[in-house]
């Protein structure tokens, strides 16, 4: 078994060359389209450290009337 790496476009459903390779006039193979999307840029970790601080009582229960608002009575 042989294969053969070429950048290739797709050109309304056909494959085109993008370099002087020529592609063999039939094949078959694997097609993997690498989408041209940007990823999305991550934040570092740790990028508001110092600016703030948790209290101590962050997981304490709601006050009532908070509760009530959140369930909208």
């Amino acid at each position: 078994m042989s294969y053969l790496t070429v950048e290739v476009e797709l050109d309304h459903g056909h494959v085109v060359s993008k370099g002087a390779e020529r592609l063999p006039e039939k094949a078959s193979g694997l097609l993997t389209i690498i989408d041209p999307t940007p990823l999305p840029r991550l934040r570092p970790i740790g990028l508001a450290k110092g600016q703030f601080t948790v209290p101590s009582d962050f997981n304490a229960p709601l006050p009532e009337d908070v509760l009530q608002t959140f369930e909208g009575k």
